[in-house]
């Protein structure tokens, strides 16, 4: 069994790892001065995982331990200071650079949305309206990338956002979840109409001793209430339940009509990344501790009771993202060794392979139609196609001077088909450069125009056309595109 974190480790010895240090329960969370919040926590048994970079961008100070990250964050000369508005109303510090849509279909990038307050840890679409979240109180909306409206929380680093029809669910690194509501009159407000868990639960609960448990030694909370941050966010496949995974190591369940919590379930040895509720009542989690655990759901009355199922995977990196296809037919998970693996529902949830493409941690992942996206904190976000059984690597969106924390993507209906079949989506990048990218992207490979009457080519100038080939995008960024397969599965 793997050891769980302790509060000896503060900073990871290898691999330029800083671990948050454990807080005692019942303590505010807090941002200090010399050390952010990460986007995913790490066990200290991953710590030998060389991809463990999901992190902030490294201070200035020669002194820090960051110096040596991956990616260096732009001189202090080259950015001016913003003093941020006290309401999300005031004029945003976004400057929208979207580029003019073109008539013919291509993969690249279509426009930024670069902001000065924070990295952006979140972010949700739905229809033309994009949401998201960042370290600062704000969360912006945005409707055909262009500043539509925006709310105030009274906590930081929003790190989940998902959307329920007209409510909006954030879930915030003091361990709360926050729910708004788009006024019917005015679609530009929106409202807080309450947290999770209620005030009047927490009362309720305070005053029962049978509502507490043991969250540490020798320590007591009550059971509906998160004690660390909220990483995740889920909704179940009616839209009647809300499932939140924490750093906790726990997934709670509540009931959308009533915000009750129906039940918590102490899912992992370690920090809870990500959980997904699926098909068929069966809900996902991934885990610090490196495991994928399944969990089946049953009705109890009015109630609901999850059972653990089986676990999936167990590996020594952390599980960092899960998604699943919109068939409900493939589940993919992410680890912090680059690595993305996916299970099959026709097979039974059998491992099906891998997809190998980034060279550091992936930390989020998106799917829509047949095509999946992975973004890493190598900077780059890969575009995956299913195909029956097998994924091929369309395209490797290239942009981002940091880690890509969050992804969103849609398909794009008034996309122009120039290829007979050929589907559009338009797809969303947040990054911890402070960022969130535009890009369109085509389900259709690309592959070079054919030159009428050419020579013979040598052997090895055709095995070059085989390698992934790098077309221009706009504003000087690049979509490098490869026809190969690139998964692979397992014998």
């Amino acid at each position: 069994m793997k050891n769980s974190r302790t509060s000896n480790y503060d900073m990871a010895t290898d691999s330029n790892v800083v671990l948050k240090k454990k807080e005692t329960v019942g303590e505010t969370l807090q941002t200090h001065d010399d050390q952010e919040e990460y986007s995913f926590r790490l066990s200290s048994t991953t710590e030998a995982c060389s991809a463990n970079h999901d992190r902030p961008p490294p201070p200035s100070s020669s002194s820090s331990p960051h110096n040596s990250a991956v990616w260096e964050e732009q001189p202090a000369s080259s950015t001016q200071t913003w003093d941020p508005p006290s309401s999300p109303l005031s004029k945003s510090p976004w400057s929208s650079h979207v580029a003019p849509e073109s008539s013919y279909a291509y993969t690249g990038l279509m426009g930024s949305l670069v902001r000065e307050e924070g990295h952006i840890y979140s972010l949700a679409a739905s229809g033309d309206l994009l949401y998201t979240g960042s370290d600062s109180k704000n969360i912006r909306v945005w409707k055909n990338q262009k500043e539509f409206s925006g709310f105030k929380s009274n906590s930081g680093l929003v790190k989940a956002i998902i959307i329920a029809g007209e409510r909006i669910f954030t879930g915030h690194q003091d361990g709360k979840i926050r729910v708004w509501k788009i006024s019917g009159k005015d679609p530009s407000v929106h409202k807080r109409i309450g947290t999770l868990p209620t005030f009047t639960a927490k009362i309720k609960s305070s005053f029962n001793p049978t509502k507490y448990v043991e969250v540490k030694k020798n320590q007591n909370a009550i059971w509906i209430k998160h004690v660390d941050a909220i990483s995740s966010l889920s909704l179940s496949e009616d839209k009647s339940l809300l499932y939140s995974a924490s750093w906790d190591k726990t997934i709670k369940v509540w009931r959308i009509s009533d915000s009750k919590c129906l039940e918590s379930i102490s899912a992992h040895d370690d920090a809870v990344n990500s959980v997904i509720a699926g098909f068929d009542g069966l809900v996902f989690t991934g885990s610090a501790d490196g495991t994928i655990k399944v969990w089946r759901r049953e009705l109890q009355g009015k109630g609901t009771k999850h059972f653990f199922s089986q676990t999936l995977l167990k590996q020594e990196c952390a599980v960092t993202a899960l998604a699943l296809d919109p068939y409900a037919t493939v589940l993919y998970g992410g680890s912090s060794d680059g690595l993305v693996n996916f299970w099959e529902r026709a097979k039974f949830l059998s491992h099906g392979g891998v997809l190998r493409g980034h060279k550091l941690a992936v930390l989020c992942l998106a799917t829509s139609g047949n095509l999946v996206l992975s973004g890493s904190a190598d900077t780059n976000i890969c575009v995956w196609r299913r195909e029956e059984e097998e994924h091929s690597c369309l395209s490797v969106l290239s942009g981002h001077t940091g880690p890509v924390k969050c992804l969103a993507v849609e398909e794009d209906h008034k996309g122009t088909d120039v290829r007979g079949g050929d589907r559009q989506y338009t797809a969303y990048s947040g990054s911890l450069d402070k960022s969130v990218k535009i890009w369109r992207v085509s389900a259709h490979p690309w592959e070079p125009t054919p030159v009428p009457d050419a020579p013979p080519q040598p052997q090895h100038q055709a095995e070059s056309q085989n390698q992934p080939q790098r077309i221009p995008s706009v504003q000087s960024f690049s979509s490098s595109i490869g026809r190969g397969k690139a998964s692979q599965r397992r014998k």
